[in-house]
C-alpha cells in the first residue's frame, strides 16, 4: 500500500517551486532606476510667453558613453527645463539650448560635463539676455560588475551631475536674468554659492 505524504510536508513540497521561480524572476528584473525628476525644486517663473527646449547637441567624440545610462544626462537637462521653467508673461521667448551632455570614457575613467544656455528674446524680436550655466565630474570605471556595473555609475554620474546643475542654473539665471524673473519665484533657501568643477579621486 502506497503511503501518503503528511500533508504538511505536502504543502512544503508544493511552495519550494513556486519560492525558486520568484527568486528566479527577482534576480531577472535587475536593478531598478528611478526616473529624474525636479518638480520639487523652486519653479522659475519667466515673463516671456513660451519657452522652447533647444535639443540640436549630438556627441562629438566615438568616447561618448552617455546613452548608455538608464537615465541619459540629455535627457535630464530636458526635464529640469520643463518642471522647473515657467512662461507667465504676454510676449517674449525664452529658448533653453543643451551645450554639452557629454560623459566620455577614456582609459579607467569618465570624464561627465553638462552645460546649458538659457537666452531670452523680448516682444520686440531682440536678444534681451542669457545665462549660462555648466558643471563637470569625473569618476572611476568600475572594475567589476561588467556592463550591469557601468550602467549603475553612468546614472549614479548623472543623478550626481543634475544635482549640482539645479543648483548653478538657478543661481545663474537669478544673477543675470533677474530682470525676467517674477515675484513668484522665491529663492531657494537651501542655494549655496556657485558650483565648482571638482575632479573625484
Amino acid at each position: 500500500m502506497q503511503r501518503l505524504p503528511h500533508p504538511t510536508r505536502r504543502f512544503t513540497l508544493a511552495l519550494l517551486p513556486a519560492l525558486a521561480l520568484a527568486a528566479c524572476s527577482h534576480e531577472a528584473a535587475g536593478p531598478s532606476y528611478p526616473l529624474l525628476r525636479y518638480n520639487y525644486l523652486t519653479q522659475l517663473h519667466l515673463s516671456v510667453a513660451s519657452i522652447d527646449i533647444n535639443d540640436s547637441w549630438v556627441p562629438e567624440s566615438q568616447a561618448d558613453v552617455a546613452r548608455l545610462s538608464p537615465e541619459p544626462p540629455e535627457d535630464a537637462l530636458k526635464q529640469m527645463a520643463r518642471d522647473r521653467l515657467i512662461a507667465a508673461g504676454n510676449s517674449g521667448q525664452a529658448v533653453f539650448k543643451i551645450e554639452d551632455a557629454s560623459i566620455r570614457r577614456e582609459g579607467p575613467w569618465l570624464y561627465g560635463h553638462l552645460a546649458v544656455q538659457l537666452s531670452i528674446t523680448g516682444g520686440n524680436n531682440q536678444p534681451s539676455g542669457f545665462a549660462e550655466a555648466a558643471v563637470a565630474r569625473n569618476v572611476a570605471v568600475p572594475e567589476e560588475g561588467g556592463d550591469t556595473a557601468l550602467r549603475q555609475t553612468l546614472y549614479d554620474m548623472t543623478k550626481a551631475m543634475m544635482d549640482n546643475m539645479n543648483v548653478e542654473f538657478e543661481y545663474q539665471v537669478r544673477k543675470s536674468l533677474r530682470d525676467w524673473l517674477q515675484d513668484t519665484s522665491p529663492s531657494s533657501t537651501a542655494i549655496p554659492p556657485p558650483v565648482e568643477e571638482k575632479p573625484l579621486n
